[in-house]
């Protein structure tokens, strides 16, 4: 009866998507740990913003920036960004330049100011996730009002 219950619930979208939700965040979180853990230095983390004008990438990396010298963390001289509605990850040229800093072992981590900057696509996402792990970085985002 429970197995029936829980197939049903799985099938409703809402549900289902707050399922991958949140196995999607716990991994983010599990690689974030590890990476942090392991770092023998200071953490240092490199922002990369989606932002629609100067202005509104200016707030965004200032908050970030507040963000991670109040954990601790250090901030990079470098900052990334890409402009415009979300183009596809694969077509932002900033994105892929704050991929490449991190992964050359410049950062241990790239800040966002939410998931939603990176990817809204569940399996784009995670591959994001699983190829920065990869490498030894991580991906953070600044902490959402509800936690």
């Amino acid at each position: 009866m429970r197995d029936n219950t829980v197939a049903a619930l799985s099938e409703q979208p809402t549900v289902a998507a707050a399922l991958r939700e949140r196995r999607l965040e716990g991994l983010r979180r599990t690689y974030e740990q590890e990476i942090v853990t392991s770092v023998r230095r200071t953490v240092r983390v490199v922002p990369y913003a989606l932002a629609s004008s100067a202005e509104e990438r200016g707030a965004d990396h200032e908050l970030i920036a507040a963000h991670v010298r109040a954990t601790g963390w250090q901030v990079s001289r470098a900052t990334f960004w890409d402009g415009g509605q979300a183009p596809p990850l694969t077509e932002r040229a900033g994105f892929g330049n704050a991929f490449r800093y991190a992964t050359q072992g410049f950062a241990h981590g790239i800040v966002a100011i939410s998931r939603a900057a990176i990817a809204t696509d569940d399996t784009t996402y995670e591959y994001v996730l699983d190829e920065l792990r990869a490498h030894g970085v991580f991906l953070t985002f600044l902490p959402a009002d509800d936690d």
